[in-house]
C-alpha cells in the first residue's frame, strides 16, 4: 500500500519537495555567489539562512498534507535553531531566499511569489488580521518591516529599515519611515 497525501503519492509529494529546496538553495547560490554551479550550491547549503529555509518547505508541505503536529514541530525547530519565526501558513513560491534567518518574523497569513529574497531581521505582519501580499522578485533589506493589508508589486526591492505600510506597484525601489518609492 502506497501512502497518500492529498490524492498523491507520498514518493511523488517528496520529490516535489525536493526539487523546490533544491531550487531555493540554487536561488541562494545565485544570489550570493553569481552562479548555481556545483561549488556555490555546496558554499550555499552551508550558509546562514539555509537551515531555516528548508525547514520552512518541511513546514510548509506538513501543513498542506494535514500532518499539524509535524508542522508545529518544524516550526518550533526554526524558532530555536534557525533564529525565525515563520507563520505555518505562510505560503511563498519557488526560491524562497532567507540570506540571513536571524530575526525574521513572518505572520501566518503572509502570501508571497517567486523569488522572494529577505535579510535579517525582516518583518512581514499582520495588521488588524490583514496580511501583505508580495509579488514575484521581491527583494528586502535588514530590518525592514512590511505591514497590513497591502499589495507588494513584481520586481520591487525594500531598503533597509524601510517601513511599508502602503502598497508599492512594480518595478520600484522603497526607502525610509515611512517608505516612500526613489
Amino acid at each position: 500500500m502506497v501512502l497518500q497525501a492529498g490524492g498523491r503519492s507520498a514518493s511523488f509529494v517528496v520529490m516535489k519537495l525536493f526539487r523546490l529546496i533544491e531550487g531555493d538553495v540554487g536561488a541562494k547560490a545565485e544570489w550570493l555567489y553569481g552562479d548555481r554551479s556545483r561549488r556555490s550550491m555546496v558554499k550555499a547549503w552551508f550558509t546562514d539562512g539555509t537551515f531555516a529555509m528548508v525547514v520552512y518547505r518541511l513546514m510548509q508541505v506538513s501543513q498542506r498534507h494535514g500532518f499539524t503536529v509535524l508542522a508545529m514541530l518544524f516550526n518550533k525547530l526554526n524558532v530555536w535553531f534557525g533564529g525565525c519565526i515563520i507563520g505555518r501558513g505562510a505560503d511563498f513560491g519557488a526560491e524562497f531566499v532567507l540570506i540571513h534567518s536571524r530575526g525574521v518574523v513572518i505572520n501566518s497569513a503572509v502570501r508571497g511569489g517567486n523569488g522572494i529574497k529577505l535579510e535579517h531581521q525582516v518583518t512581514i505582519g499582520a495588521e488588524r488580521g490583514q496580511s501583505p501580499v508580495l509579488g514575484n522578485n521581491v527583494f528586502a533589506g535588514a530590518g525592514a518591516k512590511i505591514l497590513g493589508e497591502i499589495r507588494i508589486g513584481d520586481r520591487v526591492r525594500i531598503g533597509a529599515n524601510a517601513v511599508v505600510v502602503k502598497d508599492l506597484p512594480d518595478d520600484v525601489t522603497a526607502v525610509g519611515i515611512p517608505a516612500r518609492i526613489v
